[in-house]
């Protein structure tokens, strides 16, 4: 069980995170963003790109470790419900990692090769600076913080990866429905590509997701140690 000290810890930096993920969410949702943003305004909106669906993500995650951590404050002499471990476990070690991973390993590496193809040039007279590094740097050390500063139990592997790839067909899925109804591709680079080109995109980018749920399962170990009860959290 952790001690009052770690709970009180956890609890703001939870509070921390979450109030920034609300107030990202909400700029990113603001009326002058979506006026100016014309890919907001077109099929699917913003749930058409991966990186408003992982700001989503996280928020809810963060959110809900704040929650847990409420109520593990005012409640300190009875176990949590097991489900709430679970399902926060779940949500991190499957979705909230990798996805979050992903979303800023893959952005910088298509923008650092031609920004054109991701994040075109005229995005910098929309989206302010800080949020653009809000939703695609910002992720990354925030999620580390969070692999650091609780364990997580992971599920078997066979499992949290086939959730994974479930999560990254159903992406892809939808992004194949928005082309088929609106005639347009959520990404600048997929327009690029022929369409051998764009199965091995779809492919190479799907496949990148199991390294990095691996990456932290590993890192996870590295931090606490093997996956057993003795570090869940009470």
């Amino acid at each position: 069980m952790t001690t009052t000290v770690d709970q009180k810890l956890c609890l703001l930096v939870h509070m921390a995170i979450f109030a920034w993920y609300i107030f990202t969410l909400k700029t990113n949702c603001s009326s002058e963003i979506s006026q100016r943003h014309p890919g907001a305004r077109l099929y699917g909106g913003r749930w058409k790109y991966l990186t408003f669906i992982n700001l989503v993500m996280q928020t809810v995650f963060f959110g809900f470790c704040f929650l847990i951590d409420t109520i593990h404050l005012l409640i300190p002499t009875k176990r949590l419900p097991s489900l709430l471990i679970r399902i926060r476990d779940a949500l991190f070690t499957i979705l909230a990692f990798p996805v979050g991973m992903f979303v800023v390993l893959s952005f910088w590496s298509i923008y650092m090769y031609d920004r054109e193809l991701v994040y075109p040039k005229f995005l910098d007279e929309v989206i302010p600076f800080w949020l653009n590094h809000a939703l695609h740097t910002g992720v990354l050390p925030l999620l580390l913080v969070q692999l650091f500063l609780q364990p997580h139990q992971y599920p078997g592997r066979a499992k949290g990866i086939l959730a994974l790839a479930l999560f990254a067909g159903l992406y892809l899925t939808w992004v194949l429905w928005v082309h088929h109804a609106s005639g347009i591709w959520v990404y600048p680079i997929m327009a690029k590509l022929s369409p051998v080109g764009l199965a091995l995109f779809f492919a190479a980018s799907a496949l990148t997701m199991a390294p990095l749920y691996l990456l932290g399962e590993r890192l996870s170990r590295a931090r606490w140690g093997a996956p057993g009860p003795e570090n869940k959290q009470k």
